[in-house]
């Protein structure tokens, strides 16, 4: 298998300094690992993360739903930051426990305009998932 554009090492470098409101200490979101045509990314549990019902709220399950498309895209088609989602869906299939969150994008379609992911989100150390979604991305026209 090919090595992805950019390794995990570049997109942390890159992604630090572009969007250090998403990849930074402070917000837990990281990244585990990227191959050509996916990643693995990872939110750490904070209480801050938790809703009412001690469940983790399902606006930190879309982040990263969003999130790993989005390393995924870049790893494979290079640096691309434009690159943006237009559709996300997502179903929680089950009460998170409080630990870490680990979301694992793969890409089922990369074309010259349009990228789509499907993304499993499981707990740290659990087989079965948490969530899962479907997303959509815009690439410019410029890439490719």
């Amino acid at each position: 298998m090919a090595a992805p554009k950019l390794t995990l090492q570049e997109l942390e470098r890159r992604l630090t300094a572009e969007f250090p409101q998403m990849l930074n200490p402070q917000t837990g979101y990281s990244i585990d690992d990227v191959w050509p045509g996916g990643s693995r990314v990872r939110k750490r549990f904070s209480p801050k993360s938790l809703r009412p019902g001690g469940t983790i709220a399902g606006t930190t399950m879309m982040t990263l739903a969003d999130f790993a498309p989005y390393v995924a895209i870049l790893a494979t088609v290079g640096w691309v930051p434009e690159v943006v989602t237009t559709h996300l869906s997502i179903n929680f299939l089950k009460k998170p426990p409080a630990r870490d969150l680990v979301a694992e994008a793969r890409l089922i379609k990369l074309g010259k305009r349009l990228a789509v992911a499907e993304v499993g989100i499981r707990s740290d150390g659990e087989d079965d998932l948490v969530a899962h979604a479907t997303t959509t991305y815009a690439i410019p026209s410029k890439v490719k």
